[in-house]
């Protein structure tokens, strides 16, 4: 790996969890405030992620472990907000 393939692959590392994040954080506000349009604005990071992650996959010289972890991750990503909220909702009921 040279140093810019090092700096490239961590870009995109650093874009994939500020991506997660920022889904989560637009989701949550969304359906605290009951506005679709944070919550439509939580799922297009979602999707910007999603691009993200086939450029690692297909850019990054990781391995085919680290591969799959961030494609499952970035799976995982997608269920974590709504599950999260979910549950936060029924324990403070």
């Amino acid at each position: 790996m040279t140093a810019l393939d090092f700096v490239g692959t961590a870009l995109l590392l650093g874009a994939f969890v500020l991506l997660a994040g920022c889904y989560g954080m637009l989701y949550t506000v969304g359906q605290i405030g009951q506005r679709r349009i944070w919550i439509n604005a939580g799922y297009l990071c979602y999707f910007f992620q999603v691009v993200i992650t086939l450029l690692i996959v297909l850019l990054a010289p990781l391995g085919m472990g680290w591969q799959l972890l961030i494609i499952i991750s970035c799976l995982a990503c997608f269920r974590i907000p709504p599950l999260a909220f979910s549950y936060l909702e029924r324990t403070h009921r």
